[in-house]
């Protein structure tokens, strides 16, 4: 079973969007800047976040008072400003986009 899953997970990070061209790995994520990260909702956290993994890692995305508009498994694209306090690496999003193309504003986002 676990090799399912693992297979799996390649075939899903190896066959990211074409709209995920420029976008930043989360390993490469520089704290206190701005970054479109492209990969696979890995979990929802709670009702304004959620994880999102690429093949480099994952990184915890914040929606502000919004409510995850995303399901488990989805392949996105978050446009948004990385924390850059001493916690944990976030990501306070201001769009996320769906792999179909269709874009979801995000607002009042405030980190």
């Amino acid at each position: 079973m676990f090799s399912r899953v693992l297979i799996s997970g390649v075939i899903a990070f190896a066959s990211l969007p074409a709209f995920a061209e420029g976008a930043t790995a989360v390993a490469d994520i520089v704290r206190g800047s701005p970054v479109t990260v492209t990969g696979v909702v890995e979990r929802i956290d709670d009702e304004d976040e959620f994880t999102l993994a690429d093949a480099t890692g994952s990184i915890e995305v914040y929606l502000g008072p919004n409510t995850v508009p995303i399901t488990v498994g989805e392949t996105v694209s978050v446009t948004g400003f990385v924390d850059d306090d001493q916690g944990p690496i976030d990501l306070c999003a201001s769009s996320i986009t769906r792999a179909d193309g269709q874009v979801m504003q995000i607002a009042n986002c405030d980190g």
